[in-house]
């Protein structure tokens, strides 16, 4: 405990960036995940409406709000690279 104390201005420092780099990994990973889902999801959609398990008009609608939720990713994570 007391050795600890005694090294904590060296381990201090160096424990905050190992948190803070493991938050900026879990937000990355958080917003790959949500892009890839969507991406799944699209082809999904698109694998029932092949197969003719969904009309036409009801994939059309589906897609679209995907496509627009992608394109609203990618915006997002562009600006977040643009800040940095």
């Amino acid at each position: 405990m007391v050795l600890r104390f005694l090294l904590l201005p060296i381990t201090g420092p160096l424990m905050g960036v190992t948190w803070l780099g493991e938050k900026i990994l879990e937000q990355a990973s958080t917003e790959i995940d949500d892009k890839e889902n969507l991406s799944k999801q699209l082809l999904a959609l698109q694998l029932a409406f092949d197969m003719g398990e969904i009309p036409e008009k009801e994939f059309e609608i589906q897609e679209e709000a995907l496509l627009l939720a992608i394109l609203e990713a990618e915006e997002q994570e562009r600006d977040r690279t643009q800040e940095y």
